[in-house]
């Protein structure tokens, strides 16, 4: 923003009431979360009462550049995000414009009366590929987990995956099917389940509706992307947003959620592969990162190792480079998942994983994740990658 939120500078113009409008501003927009669907609509809110506030100061401020900036960062804003001039505008009272179904709404609340006034912190998770797990702590794990699994369970929301095997004789598995429970709330939604299978993808809950609780404030609701490929789920009475694709035969899910909700949970629900990761005996990665154990004390004596199916290491390279520009762990990912089933399909499932970590993870400098180098790990130099692909596909064949 921001050139326009010059603070210091509106101070030396005591008359001109710009510094009021751009702190109300910051006020309104600081617990604002851009991975939420509602994010538009109040930051739109915000935008026109700045202007509303600019406008009322216009006559005291007409000599005030920092007033001039305002207004031209204003309108600039407003174009980027669409906003219309004509609309609703955040109100300086928010206990007059709480939503009881927002969540946001609660976190104003909250600062209002004097609790608590850091904004809430969101966590992320992403399930992909055969399949790769990144925790709410920021952990990447490959795991074999085959069966079903619950991936969250906390009190108000659960989502459960099940996994096959991809490959015969391989140990490596890929999600086919996900179940996720939203919990009643209040009086924003009763419970709502949906479930998606590999090509089935539905845009409706299994009771066939498309969204919870009152259809007006659509405190809970699915939003299809692409026809059977991928939808979105938006549950804004929890700050909640999840992503479900279909990529080949396999289904690949993105969460962020609230830190506070997302370890409200009881004793009976910490097997949690988001939150405790996955259990060390289902672990093919050795502490996130792929392992380059030595060759012979993978194989059995005397044995040949598998040849990759369909996929050399430097076909692998070049087909996950075209996507993924970055070498960080969704390309090592990638090329592990071509070594390992031959399905192209993988590329695509890491290369959205990681726009989906873009798009919902809170903190930029967090969405790339690069494997430690060390004795025996990947590191991020060239000589270690260049044995990566066959080693650990033959890691999974003998697992």
């Amino acid at each position: 923003i921001l050139s326009v939120l010059c603070l210091g500078d509106c101070q030396l113009h005591t008359s001109c009431g710009i510094q009021k409008c751009t702190t109300d501003f910051v006020s309104f927009t600081s617990h604002l979360n851009a991975a939420l669907e509602d994010f538009d609509r109040e930051f739109c809110k915000a935008l026109r009462a700045y202007s509303v506030c600019t406008y009322r100061n216009s006559k005291v401020c007409r000599g005030n550049l920092v007033y001039h900036a305002a207004v031209l960062g204003i309108g600039d804003l407003m174009t980027q995000r669409n906003c219309t001039k004509d609309g609703p505008t955040s109100s300086t009272n928010p206990e007059t414009t709480r939503d009881p179904c927002s969540y946001s709404g609660h976190t104003e609340a909250r600062e209002h009366h004097g609790g608590d006034k850091t904004p809430p912190t969101y966590l992320f998770c992403g399930l992909f590929g055969d399949p790769h797990l990144r925790t709410f702590k920021d952990h990447f794990q490959t795991c074999k987990v085959e069966g079903a699994w619950p991936l969250i369970d906390n009190n108000y929301l659960s989502v459960q995956v099940t996994n096959v095997p991809v490959v015969p004789g391989f140990s490596a598995t890929a999600t086919n099917k996900i179940t996720i429970i939203f919990k009643s709330y209040q009086d924003c939604t009763d419970q709502k389940v949906y479930q998606a299978m590999t090509d089935d993808l539905p845009a409706a809950f299994v009771d066939g509706t498309t969204s919870g609780g009152d259809g007006n404030t659509r405190s809970l609701h699915i939003v299809e992307k692409v026809s059977g490929r991928y939808i979105e789920m938006h549950a804004r009475y929890i700050g909640t947003t999840v992503f479900v694709r279909q990529l080949g035969r396999y289904l690949t899910l993105a969460i962020s959620m609230p830190q506070e909700l997302a370890m409200a949970y009881g004793e009976s629900q910490d097997l949690q592969l988001c939150v405790q990761g996955c259990p060390s005996s289902e672990r093919i990665d050795q502490s996130g990162h792929l392992p380059l154990p030595v060759m012979g004390k993978l194989l059995p004596r005397g044995a040949v190792p598998h040849p990759p199916l369909g996929y050399t290491l430097e076909t692998a390279t070049t087909k996950c480079h075209e996507k993924i520009r970055v070498k960080d762990i969704y390309f090592y990912s990638c090329v592990f998942d071509l070594l390992t089933t031959g399905d192209a399909n993988f590329t695509a499932a890491a290369h959205s994983a990681l726009q989906d970590v873009e798009a919902l993870h809170p903190s930029k400098e967090h969405w790339h994740i690069f494997p430690r180098s060390g004795a025996g790990g990947v590191g991020r130099d060239s000589k270690f990658f260049v044995s990566l692909g066959l080693l650990c596909l033959i890691l999974v064949a003998y697992l």
